[in-house]
């Protein structure tokens, strides 16, 4: 007999199980499928952003910082501490701890809102119906009925043929985790923002870093003048970027990793003792349903939808990484309480524009809306204010002041159409940012607000002042 719920969702990543307890709150009974698991079989809720993503790669990357910060930086405030050294396994204990106390944290909200959990692999059938079934083995654990359907199952690292994955010397994202000692060598396939984190990573602790990225432009999704910059700082601290390089083979022999890649010189060789593959992300579409549901996808494998996140099949929607717009853990989020609402009746919407996104390096970097080339290409006419990190004195107090703050705004209505900064801490500044583009603020209107001082955050303000030509603390 098949169980009948208001709404099921498929996938407990942060997409999922935020629309799960969304859906419960608006008193919607719901039930959360996934499948995700650990070496003992027992279900683990977050998805790949809480497992194997956003959060484990954030805890490595505090570590190596502080543990560089130790090395580099202590002596300058008069601390001495001694010999410093690294113990891999403790930090990749830290990290896993944190991970565990998490996704408790999701499974405990899962029970004071009231939603059934299913641990399982989870199948669209016709009728808005969910077979779930033990991951890999034909034996069915629940059968299920709702009126609206959350497709909710994220995405998956992409492999490449020419470097065949084997989860010791050759590893995606995840197995990059878990290295339980410092590759003296390291290489990684890919310079986006997975590539770029899990090599600061490893480069703080002692690696030598090669990146080989295929694309002729370093980040070129991210406003220009700040990856110009941010390349720059990256090679200083040791980050063998090579642009316009494409893989042609990677070879584990005498376990070392042997790669030949191609660039404007021709075919280079280079031998490491690890490589990471970190070349993006493909929607878990694959398994969740049949052609006999009429779902349409688009070449890339991704789900179809509306404005509002539903499907081709009214009453079923799809989230997060399955869908267009970035792959991003808040995104996913986003619509899922967005979906939750419009099930229960509520008016709800999603500005897409003012995603915010990061990446975590030291400095981090961080932008909003437009960059200063899309502004070009539409013939937008903008002004643009830039204040340097080096100008702000909270920044040279905490001995981090490499960077910027840019704000773009439109030359004629002066509303923030862009907001890039690089900078330390600039993941929680992009906040105040994504906050004035959604109240529609214009550049005077951040000039003409009262920031505390001294603060990271008045390099904004002085951005905004910058953008009338009338910044204070640097020459206009």
């Amino acid at each position: 007999m098949n169980k009948q719920y208001d709404v099921v969702v498929i996938g407990a990543g942060p997409g999922g199980y935020v629309a799960a307890i969304r859906c419960a709150q608006l008193g919607l009974k719901v039930a959360c499928v996934d499948e995700w698991h650990n070496a003992k079989g027992e279900s683990l809720l977050g998805g790949t952003c809480l497992n194997v993503g956003c959060i484990p790669s954030k805890a490595l990357l505090e570590s190596s910082h502080l543990y560089a910060a130790a090395q580099n930086e202590f002596k300058d405030h008069g601390i001495g501490i001694g010999k410093i050294s690294i113990d891999v396994p403790a930090m990749v204990a830290r990290k896993n701890k944190v991970v565990q106390e998490l996704t408790q944290g999701i499974s405990a909200l899962f029970k004071a809102n009231g939603v059934d959990f299913i641990h399982g692999h989870a199948r669209l059938e016709q009728g808005k119906k969910v077979v779930v079934r033990e991951r890999g083995k034909k034996k069915i654990l629940a059968r299920l009925e709702a009126e609206n359907i959350i497709l909710a199952a994220g995405s998956s690292s992409v492999h490449i043929d020419q470097a065949p994955l084997d989860q010791k010397y050759i590893v995606d994202s995840t197995g990059a985790l878990e290295f339980d000692a410092v590759p003296k060598r390291l290489g990684i396939i890919g310079a986006g923002a997975i590539g770029l984190e899990l090599g600061s990573v490893w480069s703080r602790l002692g690696s030598e870093v090669v990146l080989i990225e295929a694309m002729d432009e370093f980040l070129s999704i991210a406003d220009q003048q700040i990856s110009r910059t941010a390349f720059r700082s990256y090679k200083k601290q040791g980050l063998d970027i090579r642009i316009n390089a494409r893989l042609l083979s990677a070879t584990v022999k005498n376990k070392e990793v042997h790669v030949t890649y191609e660039d404007n010189r021709g075919a280079q060789q280079v031998v490491f003792d690890k490589l990471i593959v970190a070349v993006g992300r493909k929607p878990n579409s694959d398994t969740m349903f049949g052609d006999e549901m009429e779902l349409e996808l688009d070449e890339r494998a991704f789900i179809h939808v509306n404005k509002y996140c539903e499907t081709s099949v009214p009453g079923i929607y799809a989230i997060g990484d399955l869908v267009r717009g970035p792959m991003l853990a808040h995104k996913a989020s986003e619509e899922g309480i967005m979906v939750a609402e419009r099930i229960a009746g509520q008016v709800s919407s999603l500005n897409y524009d003012h995603i915010p996104s990061v990446i975590y390096t030291q400095p981090e970097i961080a932008w909003v809306g437009k960059t200063e080339q899309a502004c070009e290409a539409e013939a937008i006419p903008v002004n643009i204010g830039v204040f340097p990190m080096s100008a702000s004195g909270r920044a040279r107090a905490m001995g981090n002041n490499e960077g910027m703050v840019k704000i773009i705004a439109h030359k004629e209505t002066d509303r923030v159409l862009g907001v890039h900064i690089f900078s330390a801490q600039a993941s929680e500044l992009i906040s105040q940012a994504v906050t004035a583009m959604q109240m529609q603020a214009s550049a005077e209107d951040i000039a003409m607000t009262i920031f505390a001082h001294p603060t990271l955050a008045e390099s904004i303000h002085e951005a905004a002042l910058a953008v009338d030509k009338r910044a204070i603390h640097i020459k206009s």
